[in-house]
């Protein structure tokens, strides 16, 4: 399979029929033509449902679809790491939701006062998601809440801890509480994180399973959950720190009593060569989270 064939497909997708991606891609209709259907043949797969005027993917074309796009990132990214003999290129960066990805910006800002051409990419997603995209090589370092894989991963540990707590609206009688024990989860109506780690760590610290108690909803980001929260259909269990509760809002934060804190850490996979750039991305980070401890 040539990357040159994955680029065409990939530009008849986007252009949405084969007429246009011709032009796209200054080739005759027939040479791509060809090269499509010499593509599906190699799969073994029909890749597009081929109408008068577009095209449209089938089920395999739209599995295929997200698996080309990976690898011409992969390779793009690559290809601009090794085309420089300066420190420059790309630093792919997965980031959950916390304050304390001020670090990454922080860092970031002050590599670009003396390498104007080093580039971030940042992903946002939960733990498994970036996690998987570590695995397949399309990031270089993520941001990770809670527990580490440490056979898989080397990693710098943050000082600053997030703070689990319940996201509720603050017209509610219970934001009068400044803490959220135990009892007061017991008939709520709940909206948690499907991340299986954040399970185990409110599981741990209710001492029964967390399904035990009233799950009405579950949310990979938060945001999304918060308007849940805001229409009143219920209560958010979260990291504090992730949405701006003060002024005008109308959502407010009350930690857990006793207190349930998640460990933050930048990991990245043992044994991967870093390029130039992405290595001196994580001097950085270990200077700056030397320096952030130290302070503490």
């Amino acid at each position: 399979m040539e990357i040159r064939v994955l680029r065409y497909f990939l530009a008849v997708v986007q252009e949405g029929s084969i007429s246009a991606a011709s032009k796209f891609l200054h080739l005759s209709q027939p040479t791509l033509s060809r090269q499509l259907h010499e593509l599906e043949e190699e799969l073994g797969v029909i890749l597009f449902e081929r109408g008068h005027r577009h095209i449209t993917l089938t089920e395999k074309g739209a599995f295929f679809l997200q698996q080309a796009r990976e690898i011409i990132a992969l390779i793009d990214k690559t290809t601009s790491n090794l085309q420089t003999n300066v420190v420059a290129g790309d630093v792919y960066i997965g980031c959950g939701e916390s304050e304390a990805v001020e670090i990454i910006t922080d860092v970031y800002k002050n590599i670009l006062e003396t390498h104007p051409d080093v580039r971030l990419h940042l992903f946002s997603g939960n733990s498994e998601q970036l996690s998987e995209k570590m695995d397949r090589g399309l990031l270089d370092f993520s941001f990770v809440i809670g527990r580490i894989d440490q056979s898989k991963h080397d990693f710098i540990k943050l000082s600053k801890q997030d703070q689990w707590g319940i996201l509720m609206r603050k017209d509610n009688p219970l934001s009068s509480k400044k803490s959220i024990r135990k009892e007061d989860l017991s008939e709520l109506p709940l909206i948690i994180s499907n991340q299986p780690r954040a399970d185990e760590e409110i599981s741990n610290w209710l001492l029964h399973d967390v399904f035990d108690l009233r799950i009405i909803a579950t949310y990979n980001l938060l945001y999304n959950a918060s308007l849940l929260v805001q229409s009143g259909a219920g209560f958010a269990l979260c990291l504090d720190g992730i949405l701006n509760t003060t002024g005008e809002s109308p959502l407010c934060f009350r930690p857990l009593d006793p207190p349930l804190f998640a460990d933050l850490a930048i990991i990245w996979k043992k044994h991967k060569p870093l390029s130039h750039a992405a290595e001196l991305f994580l001097s950085e980070l270990k200077r700056a989270a030397s320096t952030h401890k130290n302070a503490l």
